[in-house]
């Protein structure tokens, strides 16, 4: 009797690597190994970081981001991407002509700005860039509270403004928006209660996502976490919804599971979460 191979969930993250291994690539490998996916990787940046902070970035030029996709879609190929740090206008433009060429539906952006320590991670003139050529090709944009306010303009205090925020970068042209609520201040209605509630939008209605509210400043890599996972279950083939209710849960757990490894802030434990509760991610 022939053998049957289990299916083979293939998730292309695309992003910077995190020498201290808390977020990034190896966030992004961790998370979708984690959660039953293979994991492939295209680099856009190098950094020299740790848990006190991003200390120096060494650019990956455009030409060798372009080539590490076409390696990996002409062979292996992707049921979902996920992006993180894309650094500069060039690679932006690049990632964005790829995704185009191979037809790649399933697009997680994680539109990452500046590093917890403020330090930029994509210039300004590529943020330009990735709103008006990669948005349009997502399936989902997860930006934090920061991230949507420097993306709109807008001031966000409460609900009601992240959903003007949302419907605001809906109009940039991704599917969805999935705008966290991580950095709501407790005194208002995204973090309440001992719950961070997410807001999905898809144009026509809100969903709200709630999760545990977890007291630690081990969350490092969360962002990069988050969207792999989301990238992972999506992969898997299930809606976006089912797909942000999975990974939020798997981010809290990973969470709970958190260590700090050096004198900053410490880093989510994506393999510890799923042996943790392995019926919770299937």
């Amino acid at each position: 009797m022939k053998k049957q191979v289990p299916s083979l969930y293939k998730v292309l993250a695309i992003a910077g690597s995190d020498s201290g291994g808390g977020a990034g690539i190896q966030a992004d490998i961790k998370t979708i190994t984690a959660l039953g996916g293979y994991a492939t990787t295209v680099i856009t940046a190098l950094t020299a970081q740790n848990t006190l902070g991003v200390h120096s970035i060494f650019e990956v030029p455009a030409s060798f981001v372009g080539q590490q996709i076409d390696a990996i879609m002409t062979d292996i190929g992707a049921d979902a991407v996920k992006t993180g740090m894309l650094l500069c206008k060039d690679i932006v433009e690049m990632v964005s002509s790829k995704i185009r060429e191979y037809g790649i539906k399933r697009v997680v952006v994680d539109p990452v700005i500046l590093s917890k320590n403020g330090k930029r991670l994509l210039s300004p003139d590529a943020v330009n860039t990735l709103i008006s050529q990669i948005f349009p090709l997502s399936y989902v944009v997860t930006p934090n509270i920061p991230e949507a306010e420097y993306i709109t303009g807008l001031k966000i205090k409460n609900a009601t403004h992240a959903e003007e925020a949302a419907k605001y970068i809906h109009q940039l042209g991704p599917s969805h928006v999935l705008i966290k609520g991580g950095h709501a201040g407790k005194s208002w209605d995204m973090q309440k209660k001992g719950k961070v509630i997410d807001m999905v939008y898809d144009g026509k209605s809100f969903e709200y996502v709630e999760g545990e509210y977890v007291p630690t400043k081990n969350t490092h890599g969360t962002g990069c976490t988050y969207a792999s996972a989301i990238a992972t279950y999506l992969a898997k083939g299930n809606d976006l919804i089912a797909a942000v209710v999975q990974s939020k849960r798997f981010v809290t757990t990973s969470i709970q599971k958190s260590f700090n490894p050096g004198k900053g802030y410490g880093t989510l434990d994506q393999p510890g979460a799923v042996a943790f509760s392995a019926v919770q991610f299937p």
